[in-house]
């Protein structure tokens, strides 16, 4: 299910967050690394992207600069989540789009918006809905493209959720792939060349055995 939702400006400013269990330390813990994600974001970045974080996924969406996050439990579908984010960012964008990017912005200044928050979120909890299974088999809301992340790997090895980034990653697994299919042809055409020399060499073997060991 959708456990939390957050709304940034592009230069870091949060304009919108959905009422959520303040008591929950881990959702806690999440929107902190939230504050992380977005300080990684940069011109160069997914406009879409999930990075995994232990029982949770956080997906984000950029949209016209403003970029909106959702917290999930990883067992929600990633189709859903993704969705999720995109009716937000239309509803938001033709609510309060270029006010939220005025220098007059204020931080959680549309907190109104909330009550849009808390509706969309109540509709996207049941997974069994008609309108979300309808949703879910939707070609058009495609994930397998979207960028995936481990939350370690971006806050702690150095990684980055940058277009080019991502894919670097592609090309290295690519090529240990390649790499890999190379080394299994290689042994494939060892064995078919050794094959009839082994086998001959067995052959040998048993008749020497049959006409002098048998005696």
């Amino acid at each position: 299910m959708v456990r939390s939702t957050l709304i940034y400006r592009y230069d870091a400013l949060p304009l919108c967050g959905s009422v959520d269990d303040d008591n929950d330390s881990s959702l806690m813990d999440q929107k902190k690394k939230c504050k992380i994600i977005i300080s990684r974001i940069t011109p160069n970045s997914e406009t879409q992207a999930t990075i995994e974080s232990g029982n949770y996924n956080i997906n984000y969406l950029i949209s016209n600069n403003i970029i909106y996050l959702c917290i999930c439990d990883k067992s929600y579908p990633r189709k859903l989540s993704f969705s999720y984010l995109q009716e937000i960012s239309s509803e938001f964008q033709n609510s309060h789009g270029q006010e939220a990017l005025s220098k007059t912005a204020r931080p959680y200044g549309f907190s109104s918006f909330d009550n849009f928050l808390s509706k969309t979120k109540k509709i996207y909890q049941d997974q069994r809905a008609q309108s979300n299974l309808d949703k879910l088999n939707n070609d058009l809301a495609d994930v397998k493209k979207v960028m995936t992340k481990n939350i370690e790997d971006l806050l702690y090895r150095g990684d980055s959720l940058d277009k080019m980034s991502d894919l670097s990653s592609i090309l290295k697994n690519d090529s240990l792939k390649y790499k890999r299919r190379a080394q299994r042809i290689n042994l494939e055409a060892l064995i078919r060349q050794y094959i009839p020399v082994v086998g001959a060499g067995l052959v040998f073997v048993f008749l020497v055995w049959y006409m002098f060991l048998r005696r």
